[in-house]
């Protein structure tokens, strides 16, 4: 057999297996990832009880486009702005998270006497919970509207985000075999100007591109256009000297920003899942029975320190958070559990070559285990947390659960203001740097060649002095946006100087800071082409000058390109405020708190339709109020308690999220279950006979229509009579068609 149709008999296999195990998975209740690995392992070459695949090198090169695809996709699901929104809750308790498992991963590692880098990807590996298996499972059993939600939802992003971080560290490590901590802190500032360039240049230059291209996309264009600028970020990743993995979700979390980006995830969906199942079937053939009988004992021990570890650093991170202790609970027992991403790492530190060949079958096999074990676990968690309140003493739970009440409102509105500031402060100052150092480096990459190219006839001093000024040109709008324009950064200083007069001096300091990063940029420039000597400082003194007289004309170019920015950045967000104003104004003004909206459909069997919001047991046994009713293309904001109910309607609800559970379960528990059986439907066919019922009768006598049937086509000498008048007559040797309820036509057909 060819190569090519080797290759189309490996993947036939693969995806009928992967078929059948996920059917199977799914009967069972389980996870659909545990069946993909399952069927991995039965069709590989380890088990040997397929021939087809012999080996898994081809294999293996369809699982790195699946990763590719699976960080797009999680690009797409991701978005910057869901982790800037996820609060310092998420944050805390991920870091918590990941600095415990690494810890308690590496003290394993060497333990069992691995490598340096064996355990360091071990720690890297074992810190990771999975996105995938804990969304489903909260799907299946109805916890997505629970308090400790969305807590445990901006951990795994917040997790997901370190995860691709470590991926890049960890290769950088596995490469140089250095452990220097000035390289690593290289390897990291490379990565965060590299990560906020490509953001910034994508979300400036992509919707743009979008939106002129706007009435040509169709499905397949965008799902073209959307896999060709992820395939260009991996390609532009790999050559900066990052993995492809990291191209994709950066990629990803761009697109995830524009308004195409949710029409994108969607178009996305089928590819996805083909190629992760590829992926994840590809995982299950690296299982080789031999090396877990050998290594059963590590197995073992690594399920317990994942499973153990990740509930206890879950646990204490949501209570260094001040989550209290039912809600820490929780988020423990839904993160015991290893993801994906401990299969990206661990196989990138196959293919690096820096972990022997026996530790990714033992890593998968402790992935299958806890995967196993997750719904349990997060059954376990209401018992668990019911023990620990009931055996805990008082004053321990009194320091555990946040306690209400507020005290000092005008010093904590004062810190708000102040941490705006200093957010907006640094974000303007990063952000800028970050243009300008890319324009340093493009102007030391390009200009000197190019110049000598094109001005050959000039001297060596006057190209450089060209280039100079070009370059100075290009960063005068940048360096006025850095050092002069304020942005948000002036809406809180001015709150900040009526709370208090003093407040002047720090935030005049903050300014001259920003001055004087804009001289050391210019002075960067102007010592990239010339050394300075005595004249130098009036060099800088010149180049600020004209900063400060070409001001207003950069200052129109520069709020231009910051309009179009954010125009750019927020275009998703505004869409969303358009299509949805009520849910999206109670997100943005009560995001601190646990006040949310549900958009339930009444269903057609509701016990309650026709009757007003006054008579509906909402109000009083949930707690919520019904803010919004759509009803086709009717909107009735805030209806008041005479307002009626019909079947469709749209009922938009605010309250807690337990509020909201109770309210759905009220929906569910009052839709009447009618279950009828319908009469089978039948097409007939017959000819008549002179004893027949129907010959010699008018279709007007035989009522059929009241017996539930009728007669659809008759072919009469020959000719076929669509849908006969009711006065034609029956006749021997007509072919009748007689469609309706089965038992009807068997009547009248004399056949029953």
């Amino acid at each position: 057999m060819s190569e090519e149709l080797n290759l189309v008999a490996e993947l036939a296999v693969i995806l009928i297996a992967a078929g059948v195990f996920t059917v199977i998975s799914r009967a069972l209740k389980q996870p659909l990832i545990l069946g993909y690995i399952i069927a991995g392992f039965i069709v590989s070459p380890h088990l040997g009880l397929i021939k087809v695949i012999s080996s898994t090198e081809s294999v293996s090169q369809w699982s790195e486009i699946g990763i590719i695809f699976l960080l797009f996709a999680l690009g797409l699901e991701f978005s910057f702005k869901k982790l800037l929104k996820v609060g310092s809750s998420a944050l805390i308790t991920a870091v918590t998270i990941c600095i415990g498992m690494f810890t308690v991963g590496m003290v394993a590692g060497n333990a069992f006497g691995w490598t340096m880098m064996e355990s360091l990807f071990l720690g890297g590996l074992l810190s990771m919970s999975s996105t995938t298996v804990i969304i489903k499972a909260y799907d299946d059993m109805g916890l997505k509207k629970k308090p400790y939600a969305p807590l445990v939802f901006g951990t795994l992003v917040v997790e997901d985000l370190i995860a691709v971080l470590l991926m890049v560290l960890l290769s950088t490590l596995a490469v140089s075999q250095q452990f220097s901590g000035g390289k690593m802190l290289w390897s990291l500032a490379r990565l965060a100007f590299f990560l906020i360039l490509w953001f910034l240049v994508g979300l400036y230059v992509i919707p743009i591109i979008l939106k002129k291209a706007e009435k040509y996309l169709n499905d397949e264009i965008l799902l073209i256009i959307s896999i060709g600028l992820c395939f260009g970020m991996v390609s532009l990743a790999t050559a900066a000297g990052f993995s492809a993995a990291l191209g994709a979700f950066v990629m990803g979390s761009i697109l995830a920003e524009t308004v195409e980006g949710e029409r994108i995830e969607h178009l996305l969906s089928g590819i996805k899942n083909l190629f992760g199942a590829i992926f994840f079937v590809s995982v299950g053939m690296m299982i080789d029975p031999a090396v877990i009988g050998q290594h059963w004992f590590i197995v073992l021990i690594l399920a317990v320190i994942a499973m153990g570890g990740l509930l206890l650093f879950s646990t204490t991170g949501s209570l260094l958070a001040g989550q209290g202790l039912d809600n820490s609970v929780h988020v423990g027992f839904t993160m015991a559990q290893l993801g994906e991403f401990s299969f990206i790492i661990a196989s990138l530190g196959c293919s690096l070559g820096v972990m022997r060949g026996f530790i990714y079958p033992v890593i998968i096999a402790v992935s299958v285990i806890t995967t196993f074990a997750a719904p349990y676990m997060i059954k376990a968690g209401d018992p668990a947390s019911r023990w620990l309140a009931a055996k805990l003493p008082p004053n321990i739970l009194a320091r555990i659960n946040p306690q209400p009440g507020d005290s000092g409102s005008a010093s904590k509105a004062e810190s708000n203001e102040w941490s705006g500031l200093v957010k907006s402060y640094a974000l303007r100052v990063v952000l800028y740097s970050v243009i300008l150092i890319a324009v340093l480096l493009a102007s030391r990459l390009l200009l000197p060649s190019l110049a000598e190219k094109l001005l050959p006839f000039l001297s060596e001093p006057l190209r450089k002095l060209i280039c100079l000024l070009l370059t100075l040109g290009v960063m005068i709008p940048f360096l006025y946006g850095l050092a002069i324009t304020n942005g948000s950064i002036g809406k809180h200083a001015s709150k900040l100087l009526k709370e208090r007069a003093s407040n002047r001096w720090p935030i005049l300091s903050l300014m001259v800071i920003r001055i004087l990063i804009a001289i050391g940029f210019i002075l960067a420039a102007i010592t990239s082409y010339f050394k300075l000597g005595g004249w130098g400082v009036l060099a800088v003194i010149g180049a600020g000058l004209l900063l400060i007289i070409v001001g207003k004309a950069s200052f129109r170019n520069l709020s231009g390109l910051e309009r179009r920015f954010m125009e750019n950045f927020n275009a998703r967000e505004e869409m969303e405020r358009r299509k949805a104003p009520v849910t999206s104004s109670l997100r943005d003004n009560l995001s601190g708190y646990d006040i949310k909206t549900s958009a339930v459909v009444v269903p057609q069997d509701f016990a309650y339709i026709g009757k007003t919001l006054r008579e509906m047991p909402f109000r009083k046994k949930s707690g919520v109020n019904i803010v919004k009713i759509k009803r086709g293309s009717k909107s009735i904001q805030i209806p008041s308690g005479d307002e009626p109910i019909y079947p469709g309607d749209i009922l938009l609800a605010v309250g807690t999220s337990e509020q909201l559970h109770s309210f759905e379960q009220i929906i569910k528990e009052n839709t009447l279950a009618t279950k009828e059986d319908a009469p089978e439907f039948a097409v007939k066919l017959a000819t008549l006979l002179p004893e027949s019922f129907l010959t010699g009768k008018k279709i007007r006598e035989t009522d059929m229509r009241g017996s539930g049937c009728m007669i659809i086509s008759i072919k009469h000498d020959g000719k076929i009579i669509a849908n006969p008048g009711a006065d034609y007559v029956f006749c021997e040797g007509d072919t009748i068609w007689i469609a309706g309820e089965e038992k009807s036509c068997d009547w009248f057909l004399g056949t029953n």
